[in-house]
């Protein structure tokens, strides 16, 4: 008689027997290994807080200061096209380019600080916040003669950065440069490397590079602006990547004093020396960009040279500094308040003069037509002397007027379609020869900005199909500057994608 019972209880042996005989057998031939208990970790730090006290306190402080200063920080991306001229030909042409780098905001209703390298000659300036927002901004105004430039985007309520002192900034102390460089050029790149803060501390001040004074004399537009370049940096062993030019240099309390500018490399990135524009310069400018669009520069009107130690000891000065006057300016204001060749300017409004480059930092911050006191050594003396500086003849090239025009329906979008053929269907690999193709895309176009690639079919604009190139033309002839369109794109593969996309302004 079956006893279900018993039978369940030989499966149940059976299966045990087969289990340890397989279990001896995979231990022979060494598919187990011996188990191990697992170890107790210990969380407990090595060395107590107090111990490292001081430099828990910096590194708090490192922390405090980029926390409060990052929502601020911008990165700027610009569009253009420049004038390229072929060395063997001789012809010129137009190219079209893309570029950026960073900058702050410092002012809750949109005015932010960058480099004027990092917008000069661009058509469209886009600035991207922290949120992931992003903005079409207006240039202010810029000045070639510092690398300084001011632009504002239409926005209230924005997180924005105090401005401290560069003058009183001494070497030693610490700073931090931070930027948004966003290497991966396009604001849903996976290759981004937003939000860098970087410490140092200052390595010196007072820098001269000439950077700007050739650069402006090799340009036919501005060469006679050469002689009025100011370049009188901070210089930083904090790193200054490319991308972070534009980027506040903060000190510990998060106040900004300066304007992240340059490195100086044999390579061309960073081997530990890095330079800011100081911020008592930068904020003197953005005021006139700002108010007049333009630098009204102070001018003094002497040609000078830097103090040697034998004109310390021929002049009697207190020590290696000032700067000696070679030629005086006629009719400028250091003749009509008497100065002359072979004096030495010691101080302007008491601060000792370093450098040429330093005086002219300091003359550039005063206002025209203010006046200032200047010690000067005539005769192994010292005197004071009260000068009314006057306005500096600076060339500036006249904005082109140009007529706004409205783009054409696929140009606001930075696309250009066609029908699709059965040659293009075999050729992409589409497997109906119909609707329509983008043919090209713009590099620094709206489409580009999202990644849209040439090859794609374009299946729908908002919700409404597009069975030809007219359709395209006819719904994006209603899109206003600005207006966000949802395209509906289809791929060789047979996936499709949705991507939003925000109209040429």
């Amino acid at each position: 008689m079956f006893d279900p019972l018993r039978a369940k209880a030989r499966v149940i042996i059976t299966i045990a027997l087969g289990f340890m005989g397989g279990l001896a057998l995979a231990s022979g031939l060494g598919w187990t290994g011996p188990s191990y208990a697992m170890p107790t970790v210990t969380r407990v730090p090595q060395i107590s807080q107090e111990a490292v006290r001081p430099a828990l306190d910096l590194s708090e402080a490192f922390a405090n200061a980029a926390e409060a200063v990052t929502p601020a920080v911008v990165r700027i991306e610009v569009n253009g096209t420049r004038v390229e001229r072929d060395f063997f030909s001789r012809n010129s042409r137009e190219r079209a380019f893309q570029g950026g780098g960073s900058g702050f905001i410092i002012s809750a209703d949109g005015y932010i600080l960058t480099n004027n390298h990092v917008v000069e000659e661009a058509d469209e300036i886009r600035v991207y916040l922290i949120d992931g927002r992003y903005f079409v901004a207006d240039l202010v105004g810029n000045d070639p003669t510092t690398d300084v430039a001011v632009v504002k985007i239409e926005q209230d309520g924005l997180p924005f950065l105090s401005l401290g002192s560069s003058n009183t900034l001494r070497v030693g102390e610490w700073v931090l440069a931070i930027g948004n460089p966003g290497f991966g050029g396009r604001p849903d790149s996976a290759d981004d490397l937003d939000y860098t803060v970087t410490a140092g501390i200052v390595s010196a001040k007072g820098r001269p590079l000439q950077l700007l004074q050739n650069e402006l004399a090799n340009d036919p537009e501005f060469e006679a602006n050469a002689g009025f370049a100011i370049e009188d940096y901070i210089q930083t062993d904090a790193v200054i990547n490319q991308g972070n030019s534009g980027g506040p240099m903060v000190n510990i309390l998060g106040e900004v004093v300066g304007i992240n500018s340059a490195i100086f490399s044999p390579t061309g990135t960073y081997v530990g020396y890095g330079f800011a524009i100081p911020i008592d310069l930068a904020s003197r400018v953005m005021e006139d960009l700002i108010e007049f669009g333009r630098v009204r520069r102070a001018w003094l009107g002497v040609e000078i040279t830097e103090v040697a130690p034998e004109d310390q000891e021929a002049y009697n000065l207190p020590q290696v500094a000032g700067v000696l006057i070679q030629n005086v300016t006629e009719d400028g204001p250091a003749e009509a308040a008497g100065l002359r060749r072979g004096d030495v300017i010691y101080t302007v409004n008491g601060t000792v003069v370093r450098s040429p480059n330093g005086l002219q930092n300091l003359i550039a911050q005063q206002k025209p037509r203010e006046d200032v006191t200047v010690r000067i050594y005539r005769d192994r003396s010292p005197r004071d002397m009260t000068i009314r500086l006057g306005e500096a003849p600076l060339d500036v090239a006249a904005a082109p007027v140009a007529e706004a025009e409205t783009p054409a329906a696929e140009e606001k979008l930075g696309i250009g379609v066609a029908e699709m053929t059965p040659e293009m269907a075999a050729e992409l690999g589409y497997e109906n020869a119909d609707g329509v193709i983008i043919m090209q895309v713009s590099p620094t176009g709206p489409a580009a900005r999202r990644n849209i690639l040439a090859g794609s079919k374009l299946r729908e604009i908002d919700g409404q199909a597009v069975n030809d190139p007219d359709d395209v033309r006819r719904i994006l002839e209603g899109v206003e500057p600005g207006q966000i369109v949802t395209l509906d794109l289809g791929l060789p593969n047979g996936t499709t994608r949705l991507v939003n996309v925000r109209a040429a302004r």
